[in-house]
């Protein structure tokens, strides 16, 4: 008696809403026979609006968009999805009334309302105090600033619930209240060791722990659609929606096609999330001064990283240099970069005056002549000065978090947008003396699929979840080239104007 062969695997169907900080999208990634594949489904874009009490995000236009994905993904598959995951970035949140409703507009974590507000919180819990419990690098719009920004504020006082931007989603869909972990772990109100809500920060910050909603894990059920959702959609009743990692990040690190251990991983877009994963974190006093992070990543690992400003300089210069009625394709840009002479100038992207949306060509020229440089005329010097910058960034930070967390790297993973930019992927492995691997370009919403699909029982664990990327996806190989003397050079300058600001 002949055994019949095995049926074929059923084909599951995931939508991760991925929303960036210029755009939001929801992918449909389809899981079968050891295969996935991506397609996009639906992009919007996602653009604050300047209100009266500062820069907001729309949030309503991002919850909308959402649904406008899911309901082209039910077209695409019937109806039927397996589940469905919402990812975004960090820090920011909505405040919601007794009521279930939400108090006012988002604010943006460029909004300039939380300068010199740090000053006023390490008053009462001294920086060093704060670094031991949150493990979190400093930065001015960290949500516990942002907290004490509007301390005093009528939102605040009404508040019972805040929800980070992806639980607010969630929230709006399924009815449901929590805060996703690794997320938490970026607000500054998360205690690194413990992995909870700290009530010591809480305090100082005149909170109660009641604003605060649950901790959930990547994997975790959010719940399903609500009923007006899922008939909007058109998706099926009872939709489960998953948690997943729910920082972009987050998901990008859970994705970075990585079959070594002593690998790093630069997640580059907007910012460059450059570090090491971990198994806990480091809290020394060295690397607090270093400004260094430690986030929670899936399955309780830490992400040791540093956040450098990334693309956002490249694409402000595209969006100025576009009002002026100048050429802006990537293409041209980078090839002009190309042909521009080497480290004529270098600036520190993480600069304060980087910040801010704006005028970032006039911004450089100014850096350069503040700081004795020669100014970047053209726009392929300009943007060859700021990917040798950034470049210059990823080595100094790579190679100060080896140091700090005692480990050797031997491999760079640079996943996410900034992968397709073949000029900084090289500039990156000349600049660290490391092969580079670039690619995925879509990790975040990879990572979203995957712990979507583990917790469906369709994906082993973390190792096995990263080969699946390795043996799907495109992916481009990087080797350094001997010019460590040049780098040095360079970073040696850098430093010394760094003195002279």
């Amino acid at each position: 008696m002949s055994l019949a062969p095995p049926r074929p695997a059923a084909t599951a169907r995931f939508a991760a809403a991925d929303l960036g900080a210029t755009s939001g999208r929801v992918i449909l990634g389809e899981l079968s026979h050891g295969r996935l594949r991506l397609t996009e489904t639906h992009r919007f874009p996602n653009t604050p609006v300047r209100l009266t009490d500062g820069l907001c995000w729309d949030v309503f236009a991002l919850v909308q968009g959402i649904q406008d994905g899911l309901r082209a993904a039910a077209r695409a598959t019937g109806g039927q999805l397996t589940s469905v995951g919402v990812d975004s970035w960090a820090v920011d949140y909505g405040l919601l009334d007794a009521g279930g409703a939400l108090l006012g507009a988002p604010y943006h974590y460029r909004d300039t309302r939380t300068e010199s507000v740090a000053e006023r919180v390490w008053e009462d819990l001294p920086p060093e105090a704060l670094y031991r419990i949150t493990g979190l690098q400093h930065l001015p719009f960290n949500t516990v600033f942002q907290l004490a920004a509007e301390a005093a504020g009528p939102r605040l006082r009404s508040a019972r619930t805040l929800l980070l931007i992806p639980d607010l989603m969630v929230h709006w869909l399924t009815g449901s209240l929590g805060t996703e972990e690794t997320n938490a772990s970026t607000t500054g109100l998360y205690d690194a060791g413990a992995h909870t809500w700290s009530p010591e920060v809480l305090d100082a910050l005149g909170l109660g722990a009641g604003l605060l909603p649950p901790l959930r894990s990547p994997g975790d059920p959010a719940g399903t659609l609500l009923p007006h959702v899922a008939r909007y959609t058109g998706l099926s009743p009872g939709t489960p929606v998953t948690t997943v990692a729910s920082h972009d990040t987050a998901s990008a690190v859970a994705a970075v096609p990585a079959t070594e251990a002593d690998f790093a991983y630069i997640s580059c877009g907007t910012w460059s999330l450059a570090g090491l994963e971990l198994d806990a974190p480091v809290l020394s006093e060295a690397s607090r001064r270093a400004n260094f992070t430690n986030e929670r990543g899936v399955d309780g690992t830490i992400r040791y990283l540093r956040n450098i400003m990334g693309m956002w300089l490249l694409e402000e210069c595209r969006r100025t240099w576009a009002e002026r009625g100048m050429r802006t394709e990537l293409p041209h840009l980078l090839e002009e970069a190309s042909r521009s002479k080497p480290f004529t100038s270098v600036i520190d992207p993480d600069a304060p005056e980087f910040l801010a949306p704006g005028d970032i060509p006039r911004r450089i020229d100014a850096y350069c002549r503040r700081t004795g440089q020669p100014v970047p005329e053209e726009q392929g010097a300009v943007v060859r000065c700021i990917l040798e910058s950034l470049a210059l960034a990823h080595r100094r930070t790579l190679r100060q978090a080896a140091a700090l967390a005692d480990r050797e790297i031997r491999r760079v993973h640079l996943v996410g947008g900034g992968s397709r930019n073949e000029l900084l992927c090289q500039l990156t492995a000349d600049a660290t003396g490391l092969p580079v691997v670039a690619g995925p370009t879509e990790a975040t919403a990879l990572g979203n699929i995957l712990v979507q699909a583990r917790a469906a029982g369709l994906a082993g664990d973390l190792r096995d979840m990263r080969r699946l990327v390795a043996a799907t996806q495109e992916l481009r190989h990087y080797t350094p080239r001997g010019n460590q003397a040049s780098w040095d050079a360079a970073e040696a300058r850098l430093a010394a104007t760094e003195g002279a600001l």
